[in-house]
């Protein structure tokens, strides 16, 4: 059993900056986040492996948003500077149990946070 615990979300303006948090327990090989906007469909953001070594990021991100692990507290961050307005959602902080999960399906994490919410104005 995996839980996950986000923290860190809030509002800001375009052009700026947040980190959001998430302290995972349990035994499991990927931890990411994934998004949802309203009537969109749940987006892979970025992920990290167990030991910090691999990261995979959404197109949509690449560049502006880094995943980190901090492994002596089973934690993950996601800073994300340069937000824009279309980064507003809900972000979900998910753990994997598969050894290669598609890193763009929901489907493939087992567990997941309650979200926290980022809003980012123009």
């Amino acid at each position: 059993q995996v839980q996950l615990v986000e923290s860190g979300g809030g509002s800001v303006q375009a052009g700026g900056s947040l980190r959001l948090s998430c302290v995972a327990s349990g035994n499991r090989y990927w931890l990411g986040w994934f998004r949802q906007a309203p009537g969109k469909e749940r987006e892979g953001v970025a992920t990290i492996n167990k030991g910090g070594g691999r990261t995979y990021y959404g197109d949509s991100v690449k560049g502006r948003f880094t995943i980190s692990l901090e492994n002596g507290k089973n934690t993950i961050y996601l800073q994300m500077n340069s937000l824009k307005p279309e980064d507003t959602a809900m972000y979900y902080c998910a753990a994997s149990t598969r050894l290669w999960p598609r890193f763009t399906e929901s489907t493939d994490f087992d567990y997941w946070g309650q979200g926290t919410q980022v809003t980012v104005s123009s």
